[in-house]
């Protein structure tokens, strides 16, 4: 009787299974590793690149660091490629590529890196005046409106910045001046608005102050009534604590000063009432900042690691490429938070110009200055404090300016406006000019004289917790 075919039995299939789906995690997590460590050698490579750039100063435009970190990197992966087949020699190289193509877009420009001066304003033509300094700054005059009530004495502005142009808002406001009677000049400081670029180097506060005194000269209307907002302030303030230029300000008017020295400029202290920084809109608009180039260098100027004027981006290139929307959070601070929603735009994106590394300079030169404080002391020249009520500015900025100028004969605090007093939301212009004229005419002040000297330590205590 024949005997049955015997069946085939397979023990391997039931063991493969459970082998493959062992080792697919296995593989999963040694897949991981890998792309973790490409990741790891990318960053490495990153950071490598920027301490090349710090050392380096940016030189040719970066291009010296990413060649060094490119020259590593590949000297690295080829040593980690010896004695492996030819594929596997590929893959220590593509955290390299990666990381070249990241840090190439460092070094490479976006915007022209000529100068691009701002449009024409439609509204006023602009001059240019070479001053005695070397300067080439870019002047603006509007005329008294009215020949009823000419004011006797000129007025010169010194706008904010420092190293930006004059806002659009600044401009309505000296058109408002001019309409009560003034004869208004102004011009914007060197390497600001339509003004030329200076050398880097030749930034300071001092040529600031060397600019003013030069402008007056040609201007060569005598002695004149002078009115400085914010870092224009500060150059106006230390204007009358030279003795050489305080004879040709006839009155000042210092609204919201910044620090006007290096002891100043260390105080820690109060700030005004809630400003519109943490509750307006996000800025919108393109934004330098976002570009890795851009990114990078100022970055790196503000954490002072790269100096204001490193070869990695150029001054011309910096200014041309740096936008309103890159200010961010700073233009809401100029504004109390009830007009969070409202804030006016200060400039178009074709007239809007500002230095980012030349105002650095210029801030960090008021850093390291002396004490101008025995100087401000045998000041005379008749002046006036503007406060703001919402002012981001740190309130012992403006009351050290108070304590030490004796020729300070009333101070207004402006209620109901941030930093950019002048704005044009509601009647803020016209309360400032009120203000603005009633002392330069020595009429009686619209508003109370606080705080004097003597109410100093109560001002700054109500502000106590303000931000």
């Amino acid at each position: 009787m024949p005997q049955p075919t015997p069946q085939p039995t397979s023990h391997a299939a039931p063991q493969l299974a459970p082998r493959s789906a062992a080792l697919r995690p296995a593989l999963l997590v040694a897949g991981a590793r890998r792309v973790l460590a490409a990741a790891a050698a990318v960053v490495a490579l990153v950071v490598v690149f920027l301490a090349l750039i710090v050392l380096t100063d940016g030189a040719a435009s970066g291009l010296v660091a990413w060649s060094a970190t490119l020259a590593v990197a590949v000297a690295a992966a080829l040593r980690r490629g010896r004695r492996r087949a030819w594929r596997a020699r590929c893959v220590p190289f593509l955290p390299v590529v990666v990381a070249a193509v990241l840090t190439a877009s460092v070094c490479v420009p976006t915007v022209a890196t000529a100068r691009r001066v701002p449009a024409a304003l439609p509204f006023v033509a602009v001059q240019h005046w070479t001053l005695s300094t070397g300067s080439r700054v870019a002047v603006y005059h509007y005329p008294p409106a009215n020949s009823a009530t000419r004011r006797p004495v000129p007025l010169v502005y010194l706008h904010g910045g420092p190293v930006r142009g004059i806002s659009t808002l600044d401009h309505r406001f000296l058109r408002l001046l001019a309409r009560q009677g003034y004869d208004v000049h102004a011009y914007e400081q060197a390497g600001g608005g339509r003004s030329d670029l200076l050398p880097m180097d030749q930034y300071s506060i001092s040529r600031s102050v060397r600019d003013l005194d030069a402008f007056l000269g040609r201007l060569g209307k005598g002695s004149v009534d002078v009115l400085g907002f914010s870092s224009g302030a500060v150059v106006l303030t230390r204007a009358l604590a030279d003795p050489n230029v305080a004879p040709r300000v006839h009155r000042a008017v210092i609204a919201e000063p910044g620090p006007v020295d290096g002891p100043t400029a260390r105080l820690t202290g109060h700030r005004g009432l809630p400003s519109a920084r943490d509750t307006a809109p996000p800025v919108t608009g393109p934004r330098s900042t976002r570009l890795p180039r851009y990114a990078t260098a100022f970055g790196l100027m503000r954490l002072g690691l790269l100096g204001p004027d490193s070869a990695l981006v150029g001054q011309a290139e910096g200014v041309n490429a740096f936008t309103a929307a890159d200010l961010g959070s700073d233009t809401a601070s100029a504004y109390c938070a009830r007009d969070a929603h409202r804030i006016p735009e200060e400039d178009t994106a074709r007239t809007f110009s500002f230095s980012p590394a030349a105002s650095l300079r210029v801030q960090q030169t008021i850093k390291d200055s002396p004490s101008i404080a025995p100087q401000l002391r045998r000041s005379r020249t008749p002046a006036m404090l503007m406060i703001a009520a919402c002012s981001s500015q740190l309130r012992e900025w403006a009351t050290a300016i108070l304590a030490d100028t004796p020729g300070i004969r009333r101070t207004q605090y402006m209620p109901g406006v941030g930093h950019h007093m002048w704005n044009g939301l509601d009647d803020n212009d016209q309360r400032a000019a009120a203000v603005i004229d009633a002392f330069l005419q020595d009429e009686p002040a619209p508003l109370p004289n606080h705080p004097t000297r003597d109410d100093i330590p109560d001002f700054l205590r109500d502000f106590a917790g303000d931000r």
